[in-house]
């Protein structure tokens, strides 16, 4: 479903991701794991299209999307889950959710402002899509609420769902665990491990390496911008160079503090 090949982005005389080849295959969840500034991050933007990488390409199921923007690449089934919180304040847990799927529609400006039948056929199909959203991360009785009243681990399930109200074949989500508390996490996994079964494709970009190895089928670990290893998860957990990694980078903090 996903191929990246030889991805690099430099910024000035920093090289933040070097050579990256990864792939997710259709229906899997693969995550990609590594410390902090290992280029998790700005390979999850080369792959949104929201960064331009300076060499290497980018492919959806065979197709060359290196250099589509991502309102192309949201058309052609790709939805993002953003690390930090994005919703729209002042609008309903259900308004927030309805939004994903609008980059689906056909309708146009004047058929929305007269209110034309094709436009009323839409937004009924979107009101369904989200409400059946919302009931899959377990926030149908929220769709009233004002989103950002939701605790941050139902504002990130709010993401999620308007993602999913797009009806996308590749899922990217990006540091989804952060900051949440356990239950949280345990739910938003639940919520993964429930999508992976339904046959949704997903990149899983994450700093906590238990997190990912108890989801992902497939692990890229990610270390000063390099592949340092690949594979399932029970050999990233006992892989040297990894477990070096993430230590050396522990000590690091531990010798500046």
């Amino acid at each position: 479903m996903l191929e990246t090949r030889e991805l690099t982005r430099r910024f000035g005389g920093v090289v933040a991701v070097d050579g990256v080849s990864i792939r997710v295959g259709d229906g899997d969840l693969s995550g990609v794991i590594g410390p902090n500034g290992a280029g998790k991050s700005t390979l999850f933007h080369l792959v949104t299209g929201h960064l331009r990488p300076n060499a290497g390409r980018v492919l959806l199921a065979g197709r060359d999307i290196t250099g589509l923007a991502p309102d192309r690449r949201a058309r052609m089934g790709i939805a993002i889950a953003f690390q930090a919180v994005r919703l729209f304040r002042g609008m309903t847990v259900l308004e927030n959710v309805m939004v994903g799927a609008h980059a689906s529609t056909g309708h146009g400006f004047v058929e929305a402002f007269l209110r034309l039948p094709r436009h009323r056929g839409e937004e009924r199909a979107i009101l369904e899509l989200a409400e059946r959203a919302l009931d899959r991360v377990g926030l149908a009785g929220e769709a009233s609420r004002l989103a950002e009243s939701l605790p941050i681990g139902q504002q990130r399930a709010v993401q999620v769902a308007r993602a999913l109200c797009g009806e996308p074949r590749l899922l990217l989500l990006d540091e989804p665990a952060s900051g949440l508390r356990a239950a949280e996490r345990e739910r938003l996994a639940d919520l993964l491990r429930d999508l992976r079964r339904e046959g949704l494709s997903m990149l899983l970009i994450e700093h906590d390496v238990a997190f990912v190895t108890g989801l992902a089928g497939r692990i890229t670990v990610m270390d000063r911008g390099r592949v340092i290893a690949e594979g399932p998860p029970d050999e990233i957990r006992e892989d040297p160079a990894v477990i070096a990694a993430y230590l050396g980078r522990e000590r690091e903090r531990a010798q500046s503090a």
